[in-house]
């Protein structure tokens, strides 16, 4: 709390010195977006932290003891309702997975929270003396932007890497990342950096598309670390005359590119949470072409997609493997007596048995009904029965009621078969064999 209370009194501090409209006013304000991020990852008892470093960074630039106070009693009531809002309306800290919770954040933590602060803090001022109340608007309006683009900025790359602080990128990762940031900064300098002869060209626009770039390739993440990349180039470029947002005056002039900047980190990280959100979507199409959706193990296509590869792979090694196919007896008595559900989860309990009893690379699929398979690479007959048998055991072992048995049956490559449908139904005449001699596994 001692660090969060230091970095915020050192960020105020700086934000401070772009103070044009009044000294205790700045349209640069990371602070709130340190303040937001910090209440939603460690809760309310980063309050006092949040109230001491706004209280010593506004009694050492100007104002009295009790303007201090009204100013850092805003600034923390800012970032906590700000936390609030987003943690009951945006998913809190996962607020950038979707396109509605991106968009509720910034609605709700920048645009609203922040008036909290502007006015505790205008009025504070206006009362002590330090600001006129025919300027209350003007000095409303920089302090509400600069708050609002601080929660847009800076809010969004402190809670992405504190969610996700690991990187795992390939070589290639490496060099695209690399680019990326290259291109940004060539890019960046050109709108704001003065790096043509004309320096106010309106080039802004230059950064759009390569926002866009991290947004599809990379994720919220990557892509708000490089708004706040093209935050810091704007506002030194703006600061100096250049790009442009340059205007007769310095507060103008950065307000007007603090605008920009959040709309286009508004934009991005809508874009972001989209591309996200489809990706999610892809992998759980993906997945559910090639999972049972009951029992989480592979489905017939993936099951006979295994099949088939095992087959080649068998073929070019010249070792077998064998196949394992068991069925819950008396599923339709379980239903008629319990219901479907218990019917239902009698055959998840199978499925878990099965798992637990697989090596990696074995496959367990529902083969369909009741029915599932075993794909049991480089396995042999007797081997297999042997998974037969421990699958038995542990379904002897668990004591969920009704108690459940599997009746199963065993083929195996070459022997029973060259293709996928010749094992399976190999393996379908032994179970059906065990079936009507009334044998059990152990």
């Amino acid at each position: 709390m001692a660090g969060l209370a230091v970095v915020y009194f050192v960020a105020a501090k700086l934000g401070l010195r772009l103070a044009f409209e009044n000294p205790s006013a700045s349209p640069v304000w990371p602070p709130t977006g340190i303040a937001l991020a910090a209440f939603l990852i460690v809760g309310a008892r980063a309050g006092p932290a949040i109230f001491v470093g706004a209280f010593l960074a506004n009694l050492t630039t100007a104002g009295s003891l009790a303007t201090s106070i009204g100013i850092a009693l805003g600034n923390t009531l800012e970032g906590w309702l700000g936390a609030a809002l987003v943690e009951r309306f945006a998913a809190g800290r996962q607020a950038f997975g979707r396109p509605r919770n991106a968009f509720r954040f910034a609605v709700l933590a920048a645009a609203l929270s922040t008036t909290v602060s502007a006015t505790f803090g205008v009025t504070s001022l206006a009362l002590g003396g330090f600001a006129h109340w025919a300027d209350f608007g003007r000095v409303w309006v920089t302090w509400w932007l600069g708050d609002a683009a601080g929660s847009l900025i800076v809010a969004p790359v402190l809670l992405l890497w504190a969610e996700h602080p690991r990187v795992q990128w390939r070589r290639r990762r490496v060099i695209e990342a690399a680019a990326l940031v290259a291109c940004l900064v060539l890019a960046a300098l050109c709108a704001f950096g003065g790096l043509f002869p004309a320096k106010n060209y309106p080039l802004e626009f230059v950064v759009i598309p390569i926002l866009l770039w991290a947004a599809f390739r990379f994720g919220a993440r990557e892509t708000s670390t490089l708004i706040l990349l093209v935050a810091v180039f704007a506002v030194r470029g703006t600061f100096r005359g250049l790009g442009p947002f340059a205007r007769e005056t310095q507060n103008e002039s950065l307000l007007l590119v603090q605008a920009f900047i959040a709309v286009i980190a508004v934009t991005n990280l809508i874009v972001a949470a989209i591309v996200s959100e489809r990706r999610r979507m892809e992998g759980h199409l993906r997945d559910l072409a090639v999972r049972d959706a009951l029992t989480g193990l592979a489905n017939y296509r993936q099951l006979m997609s295994a099949l088939e590869a095992e087959i080649r792979r068998s073929q070019r090694t010249q070792r077998g493997f064998a196949v394992l196919l068991l069925d819950v007896d008396g599923l339709k008595r379980i239903n008629d007596r319990h219901g479907h559900l218990v019917g239902s989860r009698a055959l998840s309990r199978l499925a878990e048995v099965l798992h637990t009893s697989c090596r990696a690379v074995d496959t367990a699929a529902r083969y369909g009904g009741d029915e599932f398979a075993l794909v049991l690479p480089e396995t042999d007959e007797a081997a297999a029965q042997q998974v037969a048998l421990r699958v038995a055991e542990r379904l002897a072992q668990d004591v969920e009621a009704p108690r459940i048995k599997a009746s199963f049956g065993v083929a195996t490559f070459p022997r029973d078969g060259v293709t996928a449908e010749a094992i399976l139904s190999g393996a379908d005449r032994a179970l059906y064999a065990m079936k009507t001699s009334g044998a059990r596994a152990p």
